[in-house]
């Protein structure tokens, strides 16, 4: 169960780093408004999830 958590709170993160990065490079670019709104709101759901799989992975490995 641990290590399970371990990596899902990574594979967690990750994603996170990836929607954000894309997310900037909509901005920055010339594409829709509407398309990096929707990115940024998936990269705080995607947050969200990081942290409650990184708070689950901290107690289970007390």
């Amino acid at each position: 169960m641990e290590s399970a958590l371990y990596y899902l709170a990574t594979l967690a993160t990750l994603s996170v780093l990836v929607v954000l990065c894309i997310g900037l490079y909509t901005l920055l670019g010339k594409s829709t408004a509407s398309l990096s709104q929707k990115l940024m709101r998936w990269r705080v759901g995607l947050q969200f999830l990081a942290i409650l799989l990184i708070v689950g992975f901290v107690l289970v490995s007390r």
